[in-house]
């Protein structure tokens, strides 16, 4: 037995240093990306694909108008502008990321990065105290995306295509899904408006005794949309994968007038760092953006509920759909 351990153990040691050289060549042929653009094509075509990216030039005003203290108005407005090359940015980011990672991790990408900037929007007001942005801005994202992208997308299908095709399945569960959301944002404001209505008709005052009960009610909401989120996930990547693959038919026409697939741009490793640097630069313009909207809207008498509701889920989520989406 004693004459053996020695052997067995030169074994798995051997094996376990194999495992060990295979795990750092593959990950050294990630960073190379053999076979794939390279680093300074993929950030090329990344910086100077577009006309948008002319407005990256606001992003260091929006640093000098936020550390030297210039006019509320000049402080939002280049850090607004800066946003929008911003979300574009991080689209394609997001878009090159999938074609990579494929067609099912793709999709689940687009869905948790596709609304990053309103997610770094909200966290930098929800962290100034900013209670009424992050709500309008949430509803905001939430219209803009059934209306306004929806639409703009019904519309340039219409003109580019006969007819559309899609995976019926996903879009129900997608929309169930939105809609659950819906509700969720309903029950708390229904709770909070038959709470104690006064005689001649008013809606209640904020401090009427139902912030627990909103609280309450808030809470349990939020953790059943997490849980069925996490099932949504479940569902879509290991149990039905298939039913989220696009089977269209094909028929004469659409062979004739069938485009090629456009190949990635960039590599793995290029696009997931570019991901991570507008992410970091998102989230300092967006703080400078909430931190400017109160003095801008007392100053120039414009309502903080318009600022939400519409500019921001305008500039950070339909912009950036419409744009990259092909």
């Amino acid at each position: 037995m004693s004459e053996r351990q020695p052997l067995l153990g030169h074994v798995n040691g051997a094996h376990s240093h194999h495992n060990r050289e295979g795990s750092f060549a593959k990950f050294k042929a990630l960073l190379l990306a053999r076979g794939q653009p390279s680093y300074l094509s993929s950030f090329k075509w990344f910086l100077f694909d577009s006309w948008w990216n002319i407005l990256l030039a606001f992003i260091p005003l929006s640093f000098i108008a936020h550390h030297l203290n210039w006019d509320a108005a000049y402080r939002f407005s280049f850090s607004f502008f800066a946003i929008m090359p911003l979300a574009r940015l991080l689209g394609e980011a997001t878009d090159q990321l999938s074609i990579e990672l494929g067609e099912t991790l793709g999709a689940l990408l687009n869905a948790s990065f596709g609304n990053a900037v309103e997610i770094i929007v909200g966290v930098a007001a929800l962290m100034q105290g900013e209670l009424r942005i992050v709500q309008t801005s949430m509803l905001g994202s939430i219209l803009s995306n059934i209306l306004l992208v929806l639409g703009c997308a019904f519309f340039a299908g219409g003109v580019k295509r006969h007819e559309g095709v899609f995976e019926a399945t996903g879009a129900q569960a997608a929309s169930s899904l939105m809609t659950l959301a819906c509700i969720t944002l309903i029950i708390p404001a229904a709770y909070h408006a038959t709470f104690a209505r006064s005689p001649v008709g008013d809606p209640p005052a904020p401090d009427d005794g139902s912030k627990a009960g909103l609280l309450f009610i808030s809470h349990g909401t939020s953790i059943i949309l997490l849980a069925l989120y996490g099932a949504y996930l479940f569902f879509q990547l290991r149990t039905h994968p298939d039913l989220f693959k696009l089977r269209s038919p094909r028929n004469d026409d659409d062979e004739e007038e069938e485009e090629e697939e456009e190949g990635a741009k960039m590599n793995l490793p290029a696009a997931a760092l570019a991901l991570l640097g507008v992410t970091v630069v998102t989230s300092f313009c967006a703080d400078y953006l909430v931190a400017s909207i109160e003095e801008t809207a007392d100053r120039y008498n414009i309502p903080e509920t318009f600022i939400g509701l519409i500019l921001l889920p305008i500039v950070a989520n339909a912009v950036c759909q419409s744009f990259v989406a092909p």
